[in-house]
């Protein structure tokens, strides 16, 4: 059992010898079998409905744990927020469980924890989602809960207020947080005017938040035809299909348009320096970042496995550089982040002030080698096997299940995309890996944002002959 743990845990790139050690290396013993076939993962059996009304149904019956998973997704995150309240979605999220017309705050948490559960949601780029997992036994009950909560939300004044406290108090630590303020100044490098370019609330929209604006927003946003609803688990289909149907079917559109989503970017990012001033700073988060493919792209697959090469697990190239090798940071990484309209390649790294140019050099390198040169045949295994085991252990998940088929639909994808994808991954050659590197890597197409001292940053920076500016 231990043996086999410990194959599972070097398969996936995650460290189990300490650092420390890592110097003394004893090498795999001779004669070991090859790697087997990639098996790559089913995707999971999904049944779609739609109702009259408009909304969709993703049913997926994984029956043995009784437990089912409820996630339901609408369109209208923060790039459809009012251009006078960025990130006002958040504020939604905070309060749409604070009463409905026929429930107060408690009893909507009183009934979902009576089944098992508890309600739980989020605000992203073009999404609003919702979950919550309830006993098997007690679905029905759990899914009444969640029907309330999005066709009744009542936003009741004193919830508001409440909510704009904790908001503002959130912010104001959040503005303490290096890296809330690089993904923040990145974002609006990245996409200047663009809906994309916001990733959080202001105080400025949390002051002129109020209840009646909440309700506007979610009158416009919640509504069934802009709306899906995953079911992930212990359930009679037929059943369930009854269940949503009574309980959502009366759900009606409102008259007005239907939030559409964002169009594809015009902006160019620059190739230039944005920095976050914080002047007592021992340390500069560095972000770079650029546009990339998005989910669905032919080039999809083959920048997935690219982006593990460089930077998105523990074995890339980027990690042993700056880590392993030189020691100028704990925990480096780049991602790969996928919009409906684009993709973003992002680095990031935190690191000490005095070789805050030496790790912008080494990412450049670690660029620019990905985009010119081809990558071994060793690091292609190691980036596939990562990104199926990784996959494959969060969708044991009956909530990660959820969220990766609400994401799929918010990007305009059916069901099937999951496997595909990852089926995709194990046919990923050499020469796509070249081509897509060549593509989207090289250094002179990343924007790059370092927080910290001013004075660090244009002076370690300056080598690089970038124009440094603050940040938008």
């Amino acid at each position: 059992m231990t043996r086999r743990i410990l194959t599972v845990l070097w398969l996936i790139g995650i460290a189990i010898v300490p650092a420390a050690a890592a110097e003394k290396e004893t090498p795999l013993p001779k004669g070991l079998p090859p790697y087997g076939n990639l098996k790559p993962i089913e995707t999971p059996q999904v049944t779609t409905r739609r109702l009259a009304n408009g909304l969709t149904l993703w049913f997926v019956s994984r029956p043995g744990f009784p437990k089912v998973s409820y996630t339901l997704a609408v369109r209208g995150g923060m790039s459809a927020d009012p251009q006078d309240l960025p990130g006002v979605a958040d504020l939604i999220v905070a309060t749409i469980d604070q009463g409905t017309t026929t429930r107060n705050a408690r009893q909507i948490a009183e009934a979902l924890q009576a089944a098992g559960g508890d309600l739980n949601g989020s605000a992203g780029i073009e999404s609003i989602v919702l979950n919550t997992s309830v006993l098997a036994a007690r679905a029905e009950a759990g899914l009444a809960v969640l029907a309330d909560v999005a066709q009744n939300a009542t936003f009741p004044d004193s919830e508001v207020a409440l909510a704009k406290r904790n908001a503002a108090d959130h912010l104001e630590q959040q503005e303490a947080d290096p890296q809330f303020l690089a993904s923040r100044a990145l974002a609006r490098a990245l996409f200047g005017q663009h809906p994309y370019a916001v990733t959080s609330i202001t105080q400025d929209t949390i002051t002129k938040t109020t209840a009646q604006v909440l309700r506007s927003e979610y009158s416009r946003r919640f509504r069934p035809d802009q709306a899906l609803l995953v079911v992930v688990g212990d359930f009679d289909p037929s059943k369930m299909e009854a269940a949503c149907d009574s309980l959502f079917g009366r759900w009606a559109a409102p008259a007005t348009p239907p939030v559409l989503p964002a169009e594809k970017p015009a902006f160019v990012p620059p190739h230039a320096v944005f920095f976050v001033n914080r002047s007592d700073s021992v340390q500069t988060t560095i972000a770079v970042g650029s546009l990339g493919p998005a989910e669905g792209n032919p080039d999809y697959a083959a920048a997935r496995v690219a982006n593990a090469l460089y930077g998105g697990m523990f074995g890339s190239r980027l990690t042993t550089n700056i880590r392993e090798d030189k020691g100028y940071t704990y925990s480096p990484g780049s991602y790969l982040v996928s919009r409906r309209a684009t993709g973003i390649f992002q680095t990031w790294a935190s690191v000490r002030n005095e070789v805050t140019g030496a790790t912008l050099n080494e990412i450049d390198y670690e660029l620019n080698r990905m985009s010119t040169t081809t990558p071994s045949d060793e690091e292609l295994v190691h980036a596939e096997r990562y990104l199926v085991g990784t996959e494959a252990l969060s969708l044991q998940a009956q909530d990660s299940v959820g969220r990766s088929m609400a994401r799929l639909w918010v990007l305009g994808l059916p069901p099937e995309e999951l496997g595909k994808e990852n089926a995709e991954i194990g046919k990923v050659t050499l020469k796509d890996v070249d081509a897509v590197a060549s593509r989207y890597f090289p250094a002179a197409r990343q924007t790059v944002v370092a927080v910290g001292v001013e004075s660090v940053i244009r002076e370690q920076l300056a080598p690089f002959q970038l124009e440094i500016k603050p940040a938008p």
